[in-house]
C-alpha cells in the first residue's frame, strides 16, 4: 500500500516513514501542499495523512482540493485538539482525526481499520446479477463487460431495484427513495424504467432484470 505523508516537519516525517515502512507500507514523503499535489497526479496513493499546518497551502483547502478529484482515505495531523477543528476536518473530507503529540501504533492501528473499512463497502457495493454488474462505488453498469452509461437517476433506480430483488417497489416508493421527497408525477418513474430497459435488457418486451408487478409497480428479478 502507498500512503503519501504530508507534513513540514521533516523529522516527524523521517520517523513516520521508518515506522510505516516496517510494516511494509510503501511511503512518500511531501513537505507542502503543492509537492503532496503532484505526487497523487503522478502516483497511485492508496492513503493519505495529512498535517493541518502546511507553509504554502492549509491544511483543510487541500484536503478539500484531494477530494475534488479523489476518494482516497486521509487522516488529518493537528496541533490543535478543538472541536471545532475535527468538525471542519471531516466537513472537509478527512476520515480520521489525531491530535499531535501521537502514538505511532495507534495511528498505524487507524489506517489498518480505515483501509479494512473501506475495502468491505467497496465489496459490499459491487452487485453481479448474471450477465449485469453494478458498482455503486464508481457508479458504473455493466452488461456482459461492456459498460452502459445511465443518467444519475436511472443508476440509483436499478440499484434501488437490484439491491432488494423480489421486492415490490410501487411507484411512489421509488420516487421517495430517488428523489427524497413526496411524489409530484409518479409517471416519470415509467419513463426512467423505460429508458433503463432499453439499455440493459436484451428484449425490453420480455424483461429479463426488471419486472412489472401489474397495478403495483416494479421489482428486479431474484431468478
Amino acid at each position: 500500500m502507498n500512503i503519501l505523508v504530508i507534513d513540514d516537519e521533516k523529522l516527524i516525517v523521517k520517523g513516520l516513514k521508518h515506522s510505516l515502512e516496517q510494516q511494509g507500507y510503501n511511503v512518500f514523503p511531501a513537505y507542502n501542499g503543492t509537492e503532496a499535489l503532484r505526487i497523487i497526479d503522478e502516483e497511485d496513493i492508496d492513503f493519505i495523512i495529512l498535517d493541518l499546518m502546511l507553509p504554502d497551502i492549509d491544511g483543510m483547502m487541500l484536503c478539500k482540493k484531494i477530494r475534488k478529484n479523489y476518494d482516497t482515505p486521509i487522516l488529518m495531523l493537528t496541533a490543535k485538539d478543538g472541536d471545532y477543528d475535527k468538525i471542519l476536518g471531516f466537513e472537509f473530507g478527512a476520515d480520521d482525526y489525531m491530535t499531535k503529540p501521537f502514538n505511532v501504533l495507534e495511528l498505524i492501528a487507524r489506517i489498518k481499520a480505515i483501509s479494512r473499512r473501506l475495502k468491505a463497502r467497496k465489496e459490499e457495493v459491487l452487485l453481479s446479477l448474471g450477465d449485469l454488474t453494478i458498482n455503486w462505488y464508481e457508479r458504473k453498469v455493466y452488461v456482459k463487460g461492456r459498460e452502459i452509461k445511465l443518467t444519475a437517476k436511472e443508476f440509483d433506480m436499478l440499484y434501488l431495484l437490484a439491491k432488494n430483488p423480489g421486492r415490490v417497489f410501487t411507484r411512489e416508493n421509488i420516487f421517495n427513495h430517488i428523489w427524497d421527497e413526496e411524489p409530484l408525477d409518479v409517471r416519470t418513474i415509467d419513463v426512467h424504467i423505460k429508458n433503463i430497459r432499453e439499455k440493459i435488457e436484451e428484449d425490453i418486451k420480455n424483461p429479463k432484470y426488471i419486472k412489472t408487478k401489474w397495478g403495483v409497480g416494479y421489482y428486479f428479478n431474484k431468478d
